[in-house]
């Protein structure tokens, strides 16, 4: 192996390998993302294939394979089947981020306790706590049974040892960077040792028919460290949001081969652990303000699910020449380009005002409905107006200030009923195609015009 050593150039982005330095990636085209490793050129590596791990890879035309709903498994825990799109698809790899602290070690914890009440045989493999410390987590969250078995190892050749021989339904590796492979001579979560880890985790995977869910420790910028290509190659990426000082958790599907991306799991920091957030609407608007202007409920969409959110706006007179924009939860952007059309179309001058928009909870969303709740919300700032707290609002507003429909209009209307709101603002054209619904009023403009009424 000595005389097979050398070293060479990888792109921290997209995993592009070269033998010399280069500025800008050629297979991804982004800069300064190339840095170097020791590799071996050894030929004699073990290669293991899908047939050598599980049965005999042969051709099957489509109509030959069958799908069954045993193929999905249920975690037990509602809010992350919803995420993984139903429930664990069987030999699937899934990768799970998110900032440290944050608690993806104790949702994966409670997702193996309650895999094992299930009786599937699950085992959990750290490379960064030891038994003890797992142990002391593990009593925390509750009592769990003999399905469920602990390993502490960061050799990959061990790793795979220990699953050949308990032959588990589900696997835990927290986490990726603390695998070393031998057969790689480079330090534990380099380029080369998570790519070369994470390759042989996914053989593993589809040739037995295992589900394997790896941690994934966060940069700074907030992605999965180690090279870009890590996220093509697995099933699911799952991220771990929100303020680790907060009580709340959002955990989002970024990609998922096996159900939509656009939903979300709510859930709650408590002392036992993670909690479930059932209805995150009504956790989301707890302790609003009372006679307050600049706030207003506006309803946003995440895949199947709609949010009743809070949007807080406070509009003052600026003491410098340029005034100050701010917006926590939405696009920055967006809000400059919404306060720019109110200008323009209802003669507000907030080129003299400095603006701050805030989304409630610690949500960050761009959806396009909550144009016309970051509009009503700078004009009751503004005027200095309240808007009644049993109005809920939701649409897309243009440059020209026309108000344009949104996706399921229907639901947002029902789950504000729901809620016990008497009133929603909503696009006309929503209003004129929607079944009218007992015990709340809407309210059709369209154009932004229509709200100094």
């Amino acid at each position: 192996m000595a005389k097979g050593k050398s070293t060479a150039f990888f792109c921290k982005e997209c995993g592009y390998e070269s033998a010399k330095w280069m500025g800008q990636c050629p297979a991804c085209k982004e800069w300064n993302t190339f840095v170097e490793e020791p590799v071996s050129k050894s030929k004699n590596k073990q290669q293991i294939g899908l047939a050598r791990l599980g049965e005999q890879a042969k051709p099957l035309a489509v109509s030959q394979i069958s799908l069954d709903e045993e193929d999905r498994i249920k975690t037990g825990i509602e809010e992350l089947d919803r995420v993984l799109g139903g429930g664990i698809v069987k030999g699937s790899l899934v990768l799970v981020g998110g900032d440290p602290g944050i608690g993806k070690s104790t949702l994966l914890l409670q997702t193996c306790k309650c895999l094992a009440e299930l009786e599937k045989k699950v085992l959990y493999i750290s490379g960064e706590e030891s038994l003890k410390q797992i142990k002391m987590r593990a009593n925390r969250i509750g009592s769990f049974n003999d399905n469920l078995l602990l390993l502490c190892e960061t050799s990959l050749q061990s790793m795979e040892e220990a699953i050949k021989d308990v032959k588990p339904e589900i696997v835990i590796v927290d986490s990726i960077q603390t695998i070393c492979n031998d057969e790689i001579d480079s330090a534990p979560g380099s380029v080369s040792q998570v790519r070369e880890s994470t390759n042989r985790l996914l053989q593993i995977a589809k040739g037995m028919g295992i589900t394997i869910f790896i941690v994934g420790h966060v940069t700074k910028e907030g992605v999965v460290a180690g090279p870009r290509v890590l996220e093509h190659m697995v099933d699911t990426v799952l991220y771990f949001e929100g303020d680790r000082f907060a009580s709340y958790r959002i955990l989002r599907g970024v990609k998922n081969r096996f159900g939509s991306t656009n939903e979300i799991g709510v859930f709650e920091m408590c002392q036992e652990g993670l909690r479930e957030v059932k209805n995150p609407s009504e956790y989301m608007l707890e302790g609003r303000p009372e006679n307050a202007s600049g706030s207003v409920v506006a309803c946003a969409m995440e895949g199947t699910r709609p949010i009743l959110i809070e949007i807080q706006s406070l509009v003052s007179k600026t003491n410098f020449g340029m005034p100050r924009r701010t917006a926590a939860g939405t696009d920055y952007n967006r809000v400059n380009l919404l306060m720019a059309v109110l200008e323009k179309r209802l003669g507000y001058p907030l080129s003299d005002y400095d603006a701050y928009v805030n989304i409630t909870g610690g949500l960050k969303l761009s959806e396009p409905s909550l144009d016309l709740g970051i509009v009503l919300a700078i004009i009751s700032s503004y005027r200095d107006q309240v808007i009644h707290e049993d109005t809920i609002c939701f649409g897309e507003v243009g440059l020209s200030g026309e108000v344009r429909a949104v996706s399921n209009p229907e639901q947002r209307v029902q789950e504000a009923v729901k809620l016990g709101f008497k009133t929603c603002i909503m696009p006309q054209v929503s209003v004129d195609n929607i079944k009218k619904p007992d015990g709340i009023k809407l309210v059709g403009i369209k154009n932004i015009k229509d709200l100094q009424r």
